[in-house]
């Protein structure tokens, strides 16, 4: 078994502890609910007002949607996942709530109970029913205004509370912190011989890392090292803010969003940076781009890329040199949901891959229509959604084996781990790998 194989199988490991570090939210059960309606109140908008009101039940969101195809149980429709926020509409807000009270029954306690499963292992918020949706309703929105709500009430699952409650009381996710990072990462710039630079006063790149990196995908951390070095960037990683996780916006536990983004964007603006680069992570991406400036209701001072953003930039320009693998090398690409779907980067990685020569053979479903891997939204953390993600992964899997690429790319880590594990349950032996390391391991010096 090789060094990567190892931290896999060990993170995995600690996944299935993390019910125990968990604390419970001592509420009642009145307190609950309440903290569940009047977050839904607050939240419901003009847009989402529309949403609720335009359902057809045509049924598309259903056949878009990984976990009902994996299941064909028709209460993963995705639709349906918002029942409840739909409910407290009608009842509250809707022009007709004054009759729609006759018919329409309030929330439960209970019911909010059976709903946490449906939120949080049922959903990986991917935007795929959004883009088929005739009526172009944002459900994966009002599903992440469910976390928020359930959250408020104390009602996250287990795993990510871990999580989410170790993020917010310090800066440490796993235990590992700024000393452990920075000490890790130091060990990785002496195996590739490069000195890192940490903790510059002033730097025109923040470079972000993830704990993933940290524990399982350290190729990934040496490889960013690679490409900025390649470019002759002025960069840093900074200890005051470095961890690109955000465990906030996974458990909707909204001031741990904000806070852990804050961190960020106060680190970039006190050394001067003009871009923040975000490592090869799905949810970290848009929770800085897009949620935390929504959140600070300012335009940053800076630019927020992902690497295959600032790499297909750089080898536009020239800077970026790799040498082609040649066409003895056929991959596919996996388009993370969030980084792609949600955010739209679908040409750099694309365009990397060019550079490289290798032969690559494009998904029937990719892009904007791409099936998610089952494991986003923090889904890979829950051990209660195992089952779901094992079926939402075999679509996956039958997607990339109808292309007859001998492996496949990724972009983004969360995506690369449930690629893992779903490689090992079902003895799929075809290479995972990282586009930031393909192109590391092929830069033209």
């Amino acid at each position: 078994m090789t060094v990567e194989a190892q931290r896999i199988e060990l993170f995995f490991e600690g996944i299935k502890k993390l019910p125990e570090m968990a604390q419970p939210v001592e509420m009642s059960d009145a307190d609950r609910l309440h903290q569940v309606k009047t977050t839904f109140l607050a939240k419901l908008n003009r847009r989402m007002a529309v949403d609720l009101e335009s359902c057809v039940h045509c049924g598309q969101c259903a056949e878009a949607c990984h976990y009902y195809n994996a299941t064909q149980d028709p209460k993963y429709t995705p639709i349906r996942k918002v029942e409840l926020l739909k409910r407290v509409y009608q009842r509250e807000l809707s022009p007709t709530r004054w009759l729609r009270r006759l018919w329409t029954r309030d929330i439960t306690l209970d019911e909010v109970n059976e709903w946490i499963a449906l939120v949080y292992d049922s959903c990986t918020e991917c935007g795929r029913c959004f883009m088929v949706c005739p009526m172009g309703i944002n459900i994966p929105a009002m599903v992440n205004v469910s976390r928020q709500a359930f959250a408020n009430a104390g009602l996250i699952p287990v795993e990510l509370r871990a999580m989410e409650q170790e993020q917010y009381a310090g800066n440490t996710l796993f235990g590992i912190g700024p000393d452990q990072t920075e000490a890790a990462i130091r060990e990785i710039g002496d195996k590739i011989g490069v000195e890192v630079p940490f903790n510059k006063e002033k730097a025109d790149v923040l470079l972000l890392t993830s704990v993933v990196e940290v524990m399982v995908f350290t190729d990934q951390i040496a490889s960013a090292i690679k490409v900025l070095n390649h470019l002759k960037l002025n960069w840093t990683l900074h200890m005051d803010g470095f961890e690109a996780a955000n465990f906030g916006m996974l458990s909707g536990f909204e001031p741990l969003q904000k806070r852990a983004g804050d961190r960020i964007v106060k680190t970039a603006k006190k050394i001067g940076a003009k871009t923040i680069l975000v490592p090869e992570c799905g949810h970290a991406f848009p929770s800085l781009r897009w949620d935390q400036a929504n959140e600070d209701e300012q335009e940053f001072p800076f630019e927020v890329l992902t690497m295959a953003e600032l790499m297909a930039r750089e080898l536009r320009n020239g800077n970026l040199r790799v040498k082609p693998i040649g066409k003895g090398k056929t991959v596919t690409f996996h388009d993370p949901c969030k980084i792609g779907r949600h955010s739209g980067v679908f040409e750099e990685p694309r365009a990397m891959l060019g550079a490289l020569g290798v032969e690559f053979r494009e998904a029937e479903s990719s892009k904007t229509v791409n099936w998610c891997c089952g494991g986003g939204a923090g889904v890979f953390l829950l051990n209660s959604a195992a089952d779901l993600r094992q079926g939402a992964w075999k679509i996956k899997q039958a997607q990339i084996d109808a292309t007859g690429a001998e492996g496949v790319v990724l972009s983004c880590a969360s995506c690369r781990l449930n690629f893992e594990k779903g490689a090992r349950n079902n003895h799929w032996d075809k290479p995972i790998e990282s586009l930031l390391s393909l192109v590391a391991e092929n830069l033209d010096e």
